[in-house]
């Protein structure tokens, strides 16, 4: 069973993107990659759907 999802307001991920971009550069150019992984998973483990998980892996492939 999936978990209820509510989308995000612009003004919500705006706030997602200031404070993701905030923790990037906190972490420093040599952890930014360990910070990421760490931060996706927890975000997966919080989400509880691997197969949702996967999805938003290959829409974030897109168009890099």
């Amino acid at each position: 069973m999936t978990p209820s999802h509510t989308a995000l307001t612009i003004p919500d991920l705006e706030t997602v993107y200031d404070t993701l971009a905030i923790a990037i550069d906190q972490a420093g150019t040599d952890k930014a990659q360990l910070f990421l992984v760490k931060l996706a998973l927890l975000n997966a483990n919080a989400l509880g759907d691997a197969a949702l998980f996967q999805q938003q892996v290959q829409v974030a492939l897109q168009d890099l």
